[in-house]
């Protein structure tokens, strides 16, 4: 072929060759090999192809076709599968798609900040873990983190699906890791994780437009997020590119003239969903609206066609001084979540704060965390949710020990949605009071086989009972609302509290501080009671 004759045809190649990519057949990022399949739900399938074009699915021995809409847009569902393992899905068009070694389980979901990302690499005691994580029941798959003020078609993978093998097992979740491996282990079932966890990210960029909506406590932070999507660009925008063309002609008659420029043009404002990455920190907890729902958009809502299980949360402590208002948020976000993916109440569970610097030895407590930890109790007001109670972890922003926090999120699981019969799912938590004499008798939910003084050693040793020991972080208040330590002792399946400081007493705290160093109510199963307040002052 002559040169010019070649260079003509490399031309045609190049200039119709965009078009030939975009006429392929693919599947959302989220499909890889290795994949798990959510059991006992329709198979969903999907991804874009040439307008028109036919796509035929094949899984299992099923096969089902749709057409490309004129998006390019297809998506399938195949029948449910109860079990499988080492299937190949198959997808042909114009082009042909397989994807190998995948398997029928369970998916959960793992979300929230920092303490969900950190890997289980990074955790303490993990060396046995990591050398027997020959699990090729349990797949993870890392979601890449990304933000949008309007809702997306895709997600964005960092890691495609693994199986979990000693080579991979330290960069899982380490929270999703121990769930994931309790549950396989316990029940057979192999176990999903999409990894999701973005750390130092407030709660409300997770948080869908229609979860606001269903919280009438939020209806002013629903204005907010529409009016100011609105107001950045009809105002904030059009005011700074108004003074922008100002400031340069002057600039230029400056110029003109011979002389220094000594002024600079307007600073152009953040968009207030998504531009500033300091947004999905800090934006809507220190008053501004920019936070809300970009996280979602992104990350979540591309996932809302894929089946799951469930989902795990460890969120938290961006929004820690909160209280009331946190309570709000988690009903929003959970609410959106089940409205997006549309079956029915999934189980939702998630983890109280941990302990986290100095203590506080005012009785009355209520500093950094202790707030939010009551709105997380409080949280369980949701239907099918959970709580991992972790204030007898270790005292850091990032807890090292995550296998208790891994189990006792199991533990619902078990019990909730895998038919486990006797094993307790929670630790105490304060149900009711009553005032009797100069003293406050208190009732727990949990107490399982019963209440104790327990004793945390480090590591994987279970809580001991600490027969001698005194039960600690009680205080007490009258009406004057002045608080003091309290003694309290354990009285069958109640808590008497009391102190000579206070005759009529109305009101007992229990570990209501950032670090409640030394709370040490327990039921016999090992758990923690979580924090709580009777009061609400």
């Amino acid at each position: 072929m002559k040169r010019t004759q070649w260079l003509i045809a490399t031309a045609f190649i190049l200039a119709f060759a965009p078009w030939q990519v975009q006429a392929d057949v693919r599947l959302s990022d989220i499909f890889k090999d290795n994949m798990m399949i959510q059991r006992d739900q329709p198979v969903a399938v999907w991804g874009w192809a040439a307008s028109g074009e036919s796509v035929t699915v094949t899984l299992a021995g099923k096969e089902a076709s749709a057409t490309a809409d004129e998006k390019g847009r297809w998506s399938i569902k195949l029948a449910a599968l109860k079990s499988g393992e080492n299937l190949e899905l198959k997808v042909s068009g114009k082009n042909s798609i397989t994807l190998t070694n995948l398997i029928v389980g369970d998916i959960w979901l793992c979300a929230g900040q920092s303490n969900m990302q950190m890997g289980l690499g990074e955790c303490w005691y993990i060396a046995d873990d990591i050398k027997n994580a020959d699990l090729p029941q349990i797949r993870r798959i890392r979601i890449n983190w990304g933000k949008s003020d309007k809702p997306q078609d895709d997600v964005s993978v960092a890691s495609p699906w693994q199986v979990c093998t000693p080579q991979t097992a330290g960069g899982f979740s380490a929270v999703g890791f121990y769930f994931a491996r309790e549950i396989a282990q316990k029940t057979g079932v192999p176990i999903g994780i999409l990894d999701a966890g973005w750390n130092g990210t407030a709660i409300e960029p997770w948080t869908s437009p229609e979860g606001m909506e269903m919280v009438p406590e939020l209806r002013q932070a629903v204005a907010d997020v529409k009016n100011g999507t609105s107001f950045y660009p009809t105002d904030q925008m059009a005011r700074a590119l108004d003074e922008t063309e100002r400031w340069i002609a002057t600039a230029r008659k400056t110029l003109a003239k011979g002389e220094l420029i000594t002024s600079s043009p307007t600073n152009i404002p953040w968009h207030p969903d998504f531009s500033d990455d300091r947004s999905i920190f800090m934006g809507a907890v220190t008053g501004g609206r920019s936070s809300w729902n970009c996280i979602f958009n992104a990350t979540i809502r591309p996932l809302g066609k894929f089946p799951i299980k469930g989902a795990l949360w460890y969120q938290g402590e961006t929004n820690g001084n909160e209280d009331e208002s946190y309570y709000d948020k988690m009903r929003a976000l959970v609410s959106g979540w089940r409205k997006l993916w549309s079956i029915g109440d999934f189980p939702f569970y998630f983890v109280q704060l941990a302990r986290y610097q100095g203590v506080n030895e005012d009785p009355a407590g209520g500093d950094g965390w202790a707030r939010v930890r009551c709105a997380q109790t409080k949280s369980l007001k949701i239907p099918h949710t959970g709580m991992a109670v972790t204030i007898d972890t270790d005292a850091d922003l990032h807890p090292k020990n995550k296998y208790d926090v891994g189990l006792r999120l199991s533990r619902w699981a078990l019990v909730n949605d895998y038919g486990q019969k006797n094993m307790e799912v929670s630790g105490p938590l304060f149900r009711e009071m009553k005032v009797e004499g100069g003293k406050i008798r208190l009732k727990f939910d949990h107490t399982g086989a019963g209440l104790m003084v327990g004793k945390k050693k480090d590591g994987r040793e279970p809580v001991a009972e600490d027969k001698d020991g005194k039960l600690k972080r009680f205080s007490i208040a009258g009406a004057d609302k002045k608080w003091f330590w309290a003694d309290a002792v354990i009285d069958g399946a109640t808590v008497v509290v009391s102190s000579p400081d206070v005759k009529a007493p109305v009101a007992v705290r229990y570990a209501f501080s950032q670090n409640p160093d030394g709370a040490n109510l327990y039921n016999k199963d090992g758990l923690p009671a979580s924090p709580f307040r009777t009061d609400s002052w």
